[in-house]
């Protein structure tokens, strides 16, 4: 079991990175005008080339798929996602980042990198520390895919 100041080291860690997610949008809010649930959305469609079904999209961002395809049509409204008929399952619709989409979330999450490095640079972090906090990432990575 996890020692309550890992969960506390851990929440903080995660609410920084939401600030910092938040900072980063607000930055480009004149661009897109991106909420964090649709911001959710595209780190989803991001993680492969193939992107997703709005099913699967719905899993991960754990909303109904109504509330995802909203989303979807959101982003493709503003020309970051494209949707189409799954080639594999003509049932299902599939959506895909556009190249703008693409280049708006790496520049999103550059900006995070960025802010991280700043955020650690007065810090001596160790390799173990390094190894530890990465495979508590995968770890929990693991728990909301």
């Amino acid at each position: 079991m996890a020692s309550v100041a890992l969960v506390r080291a851990l929440e903080s860690i995660i609410i920084f990175g939401v600030a910092v997610t938040v900072e980063a949008l607000d930055d480009a809010a004149s661009v897109t005008d991106l909420t964090l649930p649709m911001w959710r959305v595209m780190v989803v469609l991001g993680e492969g080339p193939d992107g997703a079904t709005v099913s699967e999209v719905a899993r991960r961002v754990r909303v109904t798929v109504p509330a995802t395809s909203r989303q979807l049509r959101r982003l493709a409204d503003r020309g970051l996602v494209e949707l189409a008929v799954d080639e594999r399952d003509h049932r299902a619709v599939r959506a895909r980042l556009t190249e703008g989409g693409h280049a708006f979330r790496e520049r999103v999450m550059a900006h995070r990198r960025t802010r991280i490095a700043e955020a650690l640079r007065s810090l001596d972090c160790s390799a173990t520390t390094d190894e530890e906090l990465t495979i508590v990432a995968h770890l929990l990575d693991r728990r909301i895919a």
